[in-house]
């Protein structure tokens, strides 16, 4: 099994549709969304793509063919967007 970590860039145009359900169906790829920010307009999401390799590369491509902004997404970059925690900014929880 491969995985990939990657960020999806959604047009306005895509927000509401289901993307990341039809490139499981379709592909046969399990997906986890692990952060993400969407509004009426816009949106994008850090998402973990898992199946054979075949799997994942055809089902990005499919997902860029729609008009998905596709990146790659490293843990690191993850974290820093990631707020931190009121126990870790000292305030009283």
């Amino acid at each position: 099994m491969a995985a990939e970590r990657v960020k999806f860039t959604f047009p306005p145009d895509l927000v509401n549709t289901p993307v990341i359900y039809n490139m499981g169906k379709e592909f046969g790829v399990v997906t986890n969304i692990r952060r993400a920010n969407l509004s009426h307009d816009r949106g994008w999401v850090i998402l973990e793509v898992v199946g054979t390799p075949e799997a994942v590369e055809k089902s990005l491509a499919w997902a860029k063919e729609q008009g998905v902004r596709i990146e790659p997404a490293s843990a690191e970059s993850e974290a820093a967007r990631a707020p931190r925690s009121a126990a870790k900014r000292g305030d009283q929880v």
